[in-house]
């Protein structure tokens, strides 16, 4: 079960041809090389690879930090040629500002664009409760767990209201129990919204979990070693997923792409 992209949609993020190099001391070191990848719009896709295979170099060039030093990377058809206002991009560092209480922090994109305060509050109240931070709007980001201040953030990102989501390890310091439950929320999210979602992890679990499909990178220079199409049905539930019957095929065949991916560098 592969592919460049999902059937029977045009893509609304696609790659052709990519290749990016970074120059560091006079040296030229090849991150991504001859990337083809298409995706869907309301496609949930996960990117695995090895450390240092450009899965973040994607997203960046998706949200215009940074163009392809050969080949093209469009969105909704159109080249990516500077900054891209219809994606928000979340990572795994904390962004929140210290200074702001949790309402503050999730008005923040819509205090940039200027709407006013009485106007932005209801929407601001509503993106709270919907990630489960209702009684909290008050409360400054060092008076929050880490998984309030990871649905701070997502709050902050889905307030923006993207076409698309770009999500870089967003769950990844977190213990296992805390991500279980965010891997939830983002997904219930996800149903309700039907948002693009590009998410890398290096775990394969989340990704099955999550994914339509799972994009498995080569070592750098990166290219596309395997795309599993995820036969698990949705609904799905993220404490149950493991033991479906298809769950063994797609980590067996993720997992050998990854070991792959992990020894064969490709030569410069």
């Amino acid at each position: 079960m592969t592919g460049t992209r999902a059937s029977g949609a045009n893509p609304l993020i696609e790659f052709k041809a990519v290749h990016k190099s970074f120059f560091v001391r006079g040296q030229q070191f090849d991150v991504v090389r001859a990337l083809d990848l298409a995706v869907a719009p309301g496609e949930f896709l996960c990117i695995v690879g090895p450390s240092g295979s450009g899965k973040s170099t994607l997203l960046n060039m998706v949200a215009g930090l940074g163009p392809p030093s050969t080949g093209a990377v469009s969105y909704g058809g159109r080249p990516v040629s500077e900054v891209n206002t219809e994606v928000a991009y979340l990572t795994q560092h904390d962004t929140l500002l210290p200074w702001r209480t949790v309402a503050d922090n999730v008005g923040v994109p819509l205090e940039l664009r200027g709407m006013a305060a009485a106007t932005r509050r209801p929407l601001v109240q509503a993106a709270i409760d919907a990630i489960g931070l209702a009684g909290f709007e008050g409360h400054y980001p060092r008076q929050l767990s880490g998984g309030m201040r990871k649905r701070a953030m997502l709050a902050r990102t889905l307030i923006q209201d993207p076409q698309a989501i770009l999500m870089d390890e967003p769950f990844g310091p977190l213990d296992a129990q805390l991500k279980l439950m965010l891997q939830a929320e983002l997904m219930a999210l996800w149903a309700r919204s039907r948002k693009t979602i590009m998410f890398v992890t290096h775990d394969i679990v989340e990704a099955i979990t999550l994914a339509d499909r799972v994009v498995v990178l080569s070592a750098r220079p990166a290219r596309v070693n395997l795309i599993e199409t995820i036969a698990i049905p949705r609904p799905r539930d993220v404490h149950r997923t493991r033991f479906a019957p298809e769950f063994e095929t797609h980590y067996e065949r993720i997992w050998a792409a990854m070991e792959l991916g992990a020894l064969a560098q490709v030569p410069a």
